[in-house]
């Protein structure tokens, strides 16, 4: 009886003791040896990810896995580099706490990107659809039943080449559409096509789907269009305002102007325009966040991203906002034009690289939907040639 009962007390010991191990071991800490003694420490994750994976993860200075892969690190602040060869390396400082997962989730853009045509055509007027997956571009260089409106469909799955991806919308066999100014409806829907002439401006609206044989004129109804227009955009920022607690809500329109929300509506890019201090939304604050450091005090004219979801706050060289501008579709990045070149970086301000330096039309710039290439135009330097459409691939 006595030897039944040690087992089933040792067994009901070996269990708790397991357990007890399994749950401190699933929160990071490890048993080591420190001046000849065994240790039970606390450590915390790092999640080292990257696109594309396989890359090489240092960590200060010293090569310690690939991605992806996740690591247990002693608590400190750790100078993670994460480098793979023919990209650009990605750099950050993370701090890494007991018992928190964090995460090292790098972009890496290649340093020789490949250009690839994707329309035959010489384009010109490039104006991107406000789901940032559309691009209306006019053509006047060719035939005149080419010449007209084209929509390019980013979204598209072209069988063959991407050229197949462009679809004629307009031609100039009922008024110039190729010299006219483009502009979209907030659905993306439509497109108002406003061409000058002696009498006067005429303004059409265009389906963005197909061909108009019998494009609307809708000049007499411009005014109506607009208005109808501007209220749909006015209650689609409504809406999102209303989302947002009401600290937040009586604090914004005083103090900001809001310049562009991310694709996925967490962060957004905003100009101040008075000096104040963003309000303390998330109180205590979430571990494991950004470990970029924030700036809460708004200086006037400053450029500033609100990150919704962790409540952080972060000033950017508003230098980089001057020219075109526009998010990348992972709603972590800027691509943006300065001194003629493409420059991407984090929504942090963290890891501004130029990545292309080639010839193109500096106005315009428009990353892909799945983030794989993005569109310029260009004359590849040539300037006898009109400039077309090319794609920068980024994998």
């Amino acid at each position: 009886m006595n030897r039944h009962l040690f087992i089933s007390v040792a067994a009901f010991a070996f269990i708790v003791i397991a357990t007890i191990v399994f749950i401190l071991y699933g929160k990071g800490y490890r048993f080591g040896f420190d001046k000849g003694k065994l240790e039970l420490s606390g450590t915390g994750l790092l999640v080292a990810k990257s696109i594309p994976d396989g890359a090489q993860v240092f960590l200060n200075g010293n090569l310690t896995t690939a991605t992806n892969s996740t690591l247990n690190l002693s608590p400190k602040q750790y100078r993670v580099r994460i480098f793979k060869e023919g990209y650009f390396p990605w750099e950050k400082t993370i701090k890494i706490q007991k018992e928190v997962v964090s995460k090292a989730e790098a972009f890496l853009f290649p340093t020789a990107p490949k250009l690839e045509s994707i329309t035959d055509l010489g384009a010109s007027v490039l104006v991107v659809d406000p789901s940032l997956t559309k691009i209306a571009f006019s053509v006047s260089s060719e035939a005149p039943k080419r010449n007209g409106i084209y929509v390019l469909d980013m979204t598209s799955r072209p069988i063959l080449t991407l050229q197949s991806a462009s679809t004629q919308i307009a031609d100039d066999s009922v008024a110039l559409f190729s010299q006219a100014n483009l502009s979209w409806s907030p659905d993306g829907k439509e497109i108002i096509a406003t061409i000058s002439a002696q009498t006067g401006d005429v303004t059409y609206l265009l389906n963005s789907s197909g061909f108009n044989s019998l494009p609307t004129n809708i000049t007499a109804l411009l005014d109506t269009v607009a208005s109808n227009f501007k209220q749909e955009k006015e209650q689609t920022e409504a809406a999102r305002l209303s989302s947002l607690p009401s600290v937040l809500r009586s604090f914004i329109p005083s103090n900001l102007e809001v310049i562009s929300w991310s694709p996925d509506e967490t962060k957004v890019l905003y100009k101040a325009s008075a000096s104040a201090t963003m309000p303390i939304v998330i109180n205590p604050r979430i571990i494991g966040s950004n470990s970029t450091p924030e700036e809460r005090r708004l200086e006037e004219g400053g450029f500033y991203v609100y990150d919704l979801k962790e409540d952080r706050n972060y000033k950017l060289d508003g230098s980089n906002f001057q020219k075109h501008h526009i998010w990348f579709p992972d709603s972590r990045h800027f691509i943006f034009i300065k001194n003629k070149k493409l420059s991407v970086m984090e929504y942090d301000g963290g890891n501004q690289t130029v990545f292309y330096a080639g010839p193109f039309i500096d106005s315009f710039a428009f990353p892909w939907p799945d983030s794989s290439r993005i569109v310029i135009l260009t004359d590849l330097g040539n300037s006898d040639i009109t400039p077309r459409l090319y794609t920068i691939s980024l994998r």
